[in-house]
């Protein structure tokens, strides 16, 4: 029988197979453990024809009722591509939240350190889906009571923590966040923070972090820097342990910058971030479908006012959607971090890793809420990425 492939597919199959000749990666022997601590809670999404106006009445076209919350799906995420999550948060003993723990539970997540209030109430989110401009507007309550260090026992954090490649963070609850990540600190377990807007104690929570993952709109509100770029050479300098930060676009793509080892006895070249940062943009192939990934060289990058920073800049491209296949992007910054959570596990250099998670958001958007359309690890385009493989992993094709 002889395949029929769209240009697309062709290109799918074809960066591949140019990715798979790299032997960078090693597999490993045993499944990876990651710990993510922050929100869980159920989604409500509604599917609208067009966004209502005040004070009107509108019928769905489609609607889901769907686990939700950063953590929660950022670790089913990790789940599904191969990784062991162990999830801590907390919900109550009703019906909303033993459904959580069900459809967690479902997906390999370990709910063991999840703690479970006798009374109150989960959190929960009402999601309206617009179709018309491809857009989702979040209504989120969250549950009761809170969450605070005294519901989480030392002897429960030092087993959920044992063994752990990776700790994540969405920064909720940040009084036992910050418990949690200065145990991880202390056990020289790498911390990930998916930084979406400024909290109160996130500041407390980036000082201990390896990795950053930021929203568009966080790094000039954070560092109050003129554009992104800068941002991030302010960011790197504010907080010296971090390896990468990296900030995600929508469908413009994501920007990452890697800090290296300055060499003070090589000549490095120097360049103005905003320029290097252009002159990767430059270098985009608006014919290529698929993720891909442009590199500077190592540079020292130059923010006026702020400082400069030896590093690599990176911009990563999306895949190319069809718009009839574009459904909801509810969560596809979280399918993009538990993406990162994978290849930093994995290894994987920057030039797969942003391709690699710009692959798996994608995936999500096709289909409707935040978990539905996340891909599994078996999944051929993904497994192209990489040699990694997983042992006794329950992942489905």
């Amino acid at each position: 029988m002889i395949a029929n492939f769209s240009h697309a597919e062709e290109q799918k199959l074809n960066f591949g197979t140019q990715i798979m000749s790299s032997d960078s990666v090693i597999p490993l022997l045993e499944t990876p453990i990651i710990v993510g601590f922050g929100g869980v809670g159920v989604d409500f999404l509604a599917v609208v024809p067009f966004f209502p106006s005040p004070d009107s009445k509108i019928r769905t076209t489609e609607f889901k009722v769907q686990g939700g919350g950063n953590n929660g799906n950022t670790m089913t995420c990790a789940a599904r591509l191969g990784l062991k999550p162990r999830i801590i948060s907390k919900v109550s003993d009703d019906a909303p939240g033993k459904a959580m723990l069900e459809e967690l539970e479902a997906e390999g997540v370990d709910t063991s350190f999840l703690v479970v209030s006798k009374e109150g109430t989960s959190p929960f989110s009402y999601i309206i889906v617009d179709s018309q401009t491809k857009t989702r507007t979040c209504i989120f309550t969250p549950g009761y009571p809170p969450m605070v260090p005294d519901d989480l026992h030392q002897a429960n954090l030092l087993s959920a923590l044992d063994g752990a490649r990776v700790v994540y963070f969405d920064a909720r609850m940040s009084d036992t966040a910050l418990v949690i990540a200065e145990e991880a600190f202390r056990q020289n377990i790498s911390i990930l923070i998916d930084a979406e807007r400024p909290r109160e104690g996130l500041n407390d929570l980036l000082a201990l972090a390896d990795y950053v993952v930021c929203s568009e709109n966080f790094p000039k509100a954070w560092t109050e820097a003129s554009s992104i770029p800068r941002a991030l050479v302010s960011i790197i300098l504010r907080l010296p342990r971090l390896k990468f930060a990296i900030v995600t676009l929508g469908k413009d793509g994501c920007i990452m910058l890697e800090k290296c080892v300055d060499d003070e006895s090589s000549h490095i070249e120097e360049m103005d971030a905003d320029s290097c940062l252009t002159s990767l943009t430059k270098r985009k192939d608006d014919s290529i479908a698929m993720p891909t990934c442009i590199a500077s060289p190592v540079t020292k990058l130059r923010a006026e006012g702020i400082g400069s920073v030896c590093g690599r800049l990176y911009f990563g491209t999306t895949e190319k959607i069809p718009p009839s296949e574009l459904i909801d992007t509810t969560g596809a910054g979280d399918a993009f971090t538990g993406a990162v959570l994978y290849a930093i596990c994995a290894n994987l250099p920057p030039e797969k890793m942003l391709p690699f998670a710009s692959y798996v958001a994608a995936a999500k958007c096709r289909a409707l809420g935040a978990r539905t359309g996340l891909p599994y690890g078996t999944n051929p385009y993904l497994t192209s990425f990489t040699k990694y493989r997983v042992l006794n992993s329950s992942s489905k094709s």
